[in-house]
């Protein structure tokens, strides 16, 4: 497991952004909306959108790093992108919450690419 959230690993380019969400699949969890996209090849890439409507700077960076770190920390499935939009609970909720949302929406939406193919 790598233990950085290396440049490659991110989702940066507002069209990259907009493909996700007009072409990916929308997952709602209890803390966070999740959009997933297959991708060519390999590589798992994340996207985080922590809007104004989130809260301040502090906050939405506060929201970043945890989304960050459960996404470094998570077995991702190969070759998506995913994009998170943070909801105000997630940052109330404890780590392995947030672990659980995000595992659970990824991991279903994983599961439907692999029995389509």
């Amino acid at each position: 497991m790598d233990q950085r959230f290396r440049a490659g690993s991110h989702i940066r380019r507002r069209p990259e952004f907009q493909l996700v969400y007009e072409t990916g699949a929308r997952l709602h969890g209890r803390l966070m909306t999740v959009f997933v996209l297959p991708r060519g090849d390999s590589r798992t890439r994340l996207g985080i959108a922590a809007t104004k409507k989130l809260g301040g700077a502090v906050v939405r960076n506060r929201a970043k790093r945890l989304l960050r770190e459960v996404f470094r920390q998570h077995a991702n499935p190969p070759g998506l992108d995913i994009v998170v939009v943070p909801r105000a609970a997630l940052l109330d909720a404890p780590i392995a919450a947030i672990e659980s949302d995000y595992a659970s929406c990824v991991d279903r939406r994983a599961r439907r690419t692999r029995s389509a193919s």
